[in-house]
């Protein structure tokens, strides 16, 4: 039976709102504490036209988050249209609407809009952006043109270039490892006709079959007010939201009555084994079921018997392939609900070397085995605890890709009810060991799908055609226009929480900032070290040093380090970027006290056990073949390289996994060496963001870290003397088989560092590179459809900082591609510089997006961070507006000029050489050829 008490008890804390308790040192607090923290009020309406709006009041920055939700998505399609859902959510972010011929991209990004974007999936499409206050109703005109005056605009011509650029995005996920085995998924375990048969991202066939007609057909059917839930979260109250929403959507009449497609939950006949090959470097185990989906009330005990078998760090699967018996370098299980249907999967990656059919074997043993016996209480508790951690997090900010407008679209538009996580929760906390072990005896004990990947050459890809029939003449649509769209009222200025400073007896300096949204504390412990810490001889060894810290320490062992997170819903991470190593710490509030002790163990008294090191060691090489496999790995391996030589100590991976000899090569006293040199409190700045005040928290870090001294060893330096190479043109090609898609990545090294005053030339760029609105990405994406996106960005390192351009495009377009590169930097820098237009634009969406740019911890701590680093001042991002607003376009080109130069660029090209290598000897380049290293 359930633990019904303790679903009384969260549900009346939900209810209650009261402020947690806090957990003294020796423990964590009960999960129903926790629940408290998970609460948002809302209110709720309807419009006469059908259009469902839910209100939630969040005042704590002066920002709004709008989000529509429409009922539809591609299990909704019928046959011989996959992919519209998509194509149709790609048409309304990008293209013009009937009363803005511009585009909706030009106005959100002058109005400082953030997490802005759309998504299609299986069951919804949306659009969100997050938007200052005095701009909703700017917001609200914009998101009401699309949804009620949009197909006036669509024309065949847009229509061809979003098909060219969402091919090329199904391209970009297709060109990735393993990338066709959800194809194959999905054909397997449901049959024909089920609405869920399909990827999202559809066919090539059908997207090059999509008619104009087709999809102004698709809009009068699924995009009516009626069908879509529109979310209002942060600085407005419902009153205001309900007027607003009637100016603007009132007008739009109800479309066509849309009935989501119903769908039932199949069951192979039998077992099914498929094998599949990959240009991949090992063998990947999948097993996969169709269970209930989110409405179902066996969710809950499906999420948590996925985390069980191997969602947590300590679960089963690691515990026994990983850990134990050392047959895997990787697992995963995940339990993915939607509207109509669950996907419950488990992954294995087969350590090299190993008997992959025995694994297999192992693993189907495992699962039945679980199946059977079903997991513990302790299992249990730490799932829902962790769960709650997370689900705290995730509300802190109020719109994007996972915060409060999201829970709330997601309730009203599943289940009718905007607080239907209220349900979700109560049903976590009802869980036990018998309700999961009932769930998996019905569910997962049904035939399964057991897919297999070897390495070996891929299937034939199967491409879009080569040209398609003349598309069938459409006739205009007529549109009446609307009111002027209106304008931006007067701003809010960034208030940047103060910045507070203390020092431990050991002089470790403690950086402080409060962040009161939800009870969350956030530490950094960082120290001068990075990928450009890591032995010239010996790459890869910070990376391995840094997974060990998790893997053990004097006292405990990475099981009782995972499960003490899991109880606490806390998380401790160690990870580099390339001037930086950090160990930092995610806790709730309440149990902030043991989940600091736990830090203060992992930082301080790593064991360095030769059982980790070997396990680690394998992981680590496991992860460099991966590294090279993926167009991202081999490129992001080759550029620094090439831009910095082998002997600068930016010159080497930034992945930091370093390479294959190296890590094979280390040994306990390699590891040791540099934890002592470089971990350790005179190298160490403490960041911290917390609900508590700083002096609550200084006596706490100070029990933890206050008495801990440096080791006898020499400090480590890093010596940045090494000669960078000339920039010189050319062409590094490496070459990567069966690739429907190229990555180009171009590369300068630039006559500044991080610690120079980049706010010009960082605006410049935006205008050239940075951004969906830049020139690059306008051409190549937008005007010719040759790829899903691209960028050039400076990225700001404490010393040489690069400049690099990021461009994957389809195969056959690939030296074209650098050769409009080439002349748009060409005439940016010389002949074409920065308008007037851009100019605005670029100021404006700066200044307008910074009050809502530090909305969560994480955004705050991260500018504590970058200022410590880039030696910038406490009050550096509020005064930013000022200089921005400052700004010239003549100031703008100087900078860019004088910083980039004539952009001498080195290009790294990463595709099939059969079909590029042509294509790039034609523009009289230097090319050279190289196998992935």
């Amino acid at each position: 039976m359930r633990h019904t008490a303790f679903a009384a008890v969260l549900a009346l804390a939900l209810a209650a709102g009261a402020p947690p308790v806090l957990a003294q040192s020796g423990g964590p607090v009960p999960a129903s504490e926790l629940a408290r923290s998970v609460d948002i009020p809302f209110e709720a309406f309807t419009l006469d036209n059908g259009l469902r709006v839910v209100v939630h009041t969040d005042r704590k920055a002066p920002v709004v988050a709008v989000a529509a939700w429409y009922n539809v998505g591609s299990k909704d399609e019928p046959v011989g249209q996959t992919g519209f859902a998509h194509l149709f959510e790609h048409i309304g972010l990008f293209n013009p609407t009937e009363n803005l011929p511009g585009g909706l991209m030009e106005p959100l990004r002058a109005i400082g809009a953030t997490d802005w974007n759309g998504t299609t999936w299986f069951d919804r499409t949306n659009f969100f952006q997050t938007v200052p206050t005095s701009a909703l109703d700017q917001a609200l005109y914009m998101e009401s043109d699309r949804m009620g005056h949009l197909l006036g605009a669509l024309n065949q011509e847009r229509l061809d270039n979003q098909r060219g650029v969402v091919q090329n995005e199904k391209r970009q996920g297709d060109n990735q490892p393993y990338g066709l085995v959800y194809y194959s998924q999905l054909e397997a375990l449901f049959p024909p006709g089920h609405p869920y048969r399909h990827s999202t991202i559809g066919s090539m066939a059908d997207l090059d079959a999509a008619s104009l007609e087709d999809l102004r057909q698709w809009h009068r059917d699924n995009y009516g007010p009626n069908n879509a839930v529109l979310v209002l979260a942060g600085d407005i109250d419902a009153a205001a939201a309900r007027r607003k929403v009637q100016q603007y959507f009132g007008h739009i009449p109800r479309g066509a009555t849309n009935g989501p497609a119903q769908a039932d939950i199949p069951t192979l006949a039998a077992r099914i084994d498929q094998q599949m090959q990959d240009r991949v470097p090992n063998t990947r185990l999948y097993r996969t079921w169709i269970v209930p989906g989110l409405l179902a009330d066996e969710a809950a005990d499906l999420q948590v018997a996925a985390s069980v078998l191997g969602g947590l760090a300590s679960s089963r699967l690691d515990n026994e392939l990983v850990r134990g018996e050392e047959t895997a370098t990787s697992v995963g299980t995940g339990y993915q609900p939607f509207h109509r249907i669950g996907m419950f999967t488990v992954t294995v990656d087969v350590k090299p070397g190993q008997d992959a059919d025995a694994v297999s074997r192992r693993l189907d043993a495992l699962i039945a085995d679980y199946i059977a016996n079903g997991p513990t209480e302790d299992e249990i508790a730490r799932t829902v605890t962790s769960t709650l951690s997370g689900q705290i997090q995730a509300l802190e900010p109020v719109g994007g890709f996972g915060g409060k407008a999201v829970v709330l679209a997601e309730g009203e538009l599943y289940a009718d009810d905007p607080g239907f996580y209220r349900k979700e929760l109560a049903d976590l906390g009802a869980v036990t060991p018998a309700s999961v072990k009932g769930v998996m005896g019905r569910w997962l004990t049904r035939p399964v799908l057991a897919t297999r990947v070897d390495p070996g050459e891929r299937e034939p890809y199967v491409e879009a055609a080569d040209s398609r029939p003349a598309p069938a003449p459409a006739e205009p649509l007529a549109f009446t226009p609307r009111e002027p769209m209106p304008g931006v009222g007067p701003m809010k200025a960034l208030d940047f929480p103060d910045v507070e400073r203390a020092r431990l007896s050991n002089g470790m300096e403690v950086i402080y900032a409060r962040s009161t949204t939800v009870p969350v504390t956030r530490v950094a412990v960082e120290f001068d070290a990075g990928v450009a810490a890591d032995p010239a001889a010996a790459p890869g060894t910070q990376r391995m040093m840094l997974d060990l810290l998790t893997e053990g320490t004097t006292s405990k062992t990475a099981v009782q380090i995972a499960e003490e997170e899991e109880r606490l819903g806390a998380n401790v991470a160690a990870f580099a970027s390339i001037d930086r190593t950090t160990v930092g710490l995610t806790a709730v509030t309440p149990n902030l006290e043991p989940s600091l002790d736990l830090l203060a163990d992992v930082v301080r008294n790593p064991a360095f056990r030769t059982a980790d090191i070997e396990r680690r060691r394998n992981q680590q090489l496991a992860a460099i073949a991966q590294e090279k496999s993926s167009p991202n790995g081999v490129g992001g391996r080759a550029l620094p390289i090439v831009l910095y030589g082998p002997d600068h100590p930016y010159g080497r991976a930034w992945s930091g996994l370093g390479s294959t000899e190296a890590v094979q090569g280390l040994g306990r006293d390699d590891l040791t060496g540099f934890h002592q040199r470089w971990i350790r409190p005179d190298n160490a700045q403490l960041f911290i963001v917390s609900d508590r005040p700083l002096a609550e928290l200084t006596p706490l870090l100070e029990a933890r870290f206050g008495s801990w001294g440096p080791p006898a060893a020499a400090k480590g330096s890093k010596a940045f003397d090494a000669p960078i190479p000339a920039p010189r043109s050319r062409i590094v090609l490496i070459d990567r088989p069966q690739s429907p898609q190229s990555l180009i990545l171009g590369g300068l090294v630039l006559p500044v560092t991080g610690q120079d005053d980049l706010v010009t030339l960082n605006a410049a760029n935006e205008v050239i590179g940075a951004g969906f609105l830049s020139r690059i990405n306008q051409d190549i994406r937008e005007t010719r459809g040759w790829s899903y996106g691209l960028s050039g960005r400076v990225n700001p390192l404490e010393r040489q900082t690069p400049y690099i351009v990021t461009a994957p495009v389809q195969s056959d377009r690939t030296g074209e591609s650098i050769a409009v590169l080439i002349e748009q930097y060409r005439s940016f820098l010389s002949d074409r510089g920065v308008t007037a237009a851009e100019r605005e634009r670029t100021v404006n969406g700066n200044v307008r997006q910074l009050p809502g740019s530090f909305e969560s911890s994480a955004n705050v701590l991260n500018a504590l961070r970058t200022n410590a680093l880039y030696g910038r001042p406490d009050n550096y991002w509020e005064t930013l507006a000022p200089r921005y607003e400052a700004l010239t376009a003549g100031q703008m080109d100087a900078e860019a000029r004088r910083v980039l130069g004539e952009a001498r660029m080195v290009w790294v090209v990463v595709g099939d050489a059969s079909v590029v290598r042509p294509q790039l000897e034609a523009l009289g380049m230097e090319v050279e050829v190289r196998e992935a290293r």
